[in-house]
């Protein structure tokens, strides 16, 4: 069976044909689908006044080899970046995750390397990010931030667009940035394809790391946790740390800019006082 099948999913599924003893299983775990993953066969017995045989007869009857084959599916499912449960929320140490993914992040970030990644970032002719879905706010905050201390920087896809012209138009001293996390759309791989070649920046988690004979660069940050959506802390510092970079390179150039931006804003009322 495949390990990406949602338990819960294949519970709906097959509810029609389950024995009533079965069925006191399934409706347990649809209402504590933490179950699948916390608790023993016999702890899931014993909630429903079944026996362990009759838990291990219900995952097969659901297509899996046993339990624990269930639990591995739906852990597996997570890791590959499905929304799914498998720590109870209210017990879970949201501070302690995000610092664990930030160091996780960091330590794996060579200090050079940060540094020839922002010095291309300062110089290069023009600056291009790509994103889609969770990766296109990403790639629209670090536009911005780009956009506040050097000129050409642009963002694809446009809304409503293809993308063809535009990575054709990419110029040899450009460099793109491309952020890819898990659950990458099926076009993903082709645009890395059609880069090859060119100076790219691969800004990812460590599923992307399957692409790094293909890119110049990968900077692997860590989202993932115990609870069910994924945490985009440390792409956001990354972005922040390299932004503070590329506006060291720059120096003087980066403070005129940001200062005859923010002269606009003033002129214009774009922005509270």
């Amino acid at each position: 069976m495949s390990t990406k099948q949602d338990v819960l999913a294949l519970i709906e599924q097959n509810y029609p044909n389950l024995s009533p003893s079965a069925r006191s299983i399934a409706n347990y775990l649809q209402q504590y689908p933490l179950a699948i993953v916390s608790q023993t066969s016999a702890d899931i017995a014993e909630q429903t006044n079944t026996s362990k045989a009759t838990v291990s007869r219900f995952f097969r009857q659901l297509g899996f080899e046993s339990h624990q084959d269930a639990k591995q599916a739906q852990l597996a499912l997570r890791e590959s970046g499905v929304p799914v449960a498998i720590q109870s929320v209210g017990n879970f140490d949201q501070t302690a995750q995000e610092f664990k993914n930030l160091s996780l992040t960091f330590e794996g970030l060579r200090p050079e390397l940060l540094d020839d990644v922002s010095k291309k970032l300062a110089t290069a002719s023009r600056v291009t990010l790509i994103g889609f879905r969770n990766a296109y706010p990403l790639a629209l905050h670090f536009r911005q931030q780009l956009q506040q201390i050097r000129s050409s920087v642009r963002l694809l896809p446009m809304p409503g667009q293809t993308l063809g012209e535009d990575l054709y138009d990419i110029s040899e001293d450009e460099v793109v940035v491309l952020f890819g996390f898990r659950r990458r759309t099926h076009l993903f791989k082709k645009i890395v394809s059609a880069l090859e070649g060119k100076t790219t920046l691969l800004i990812t988690d460590p599923t992307g790391q399957v692409y790094n004979q293909q890119v110049s660069h990968v900077l692997v940050c860590h989202i993932g946790g115990e609870t069910p959506f994924d945490s985009y802390a440390a792409p956001m510092s990354l972005i922040s740390m390299l932004s503070n970079q590329v506006y060291s390179h720059m120096g003087e150039q980066a403070h005129k800019r940001t200062q005859a931006i923010s002269n606009l804003y003033d002129e214009l009322g774009e922005l509270e006082p």
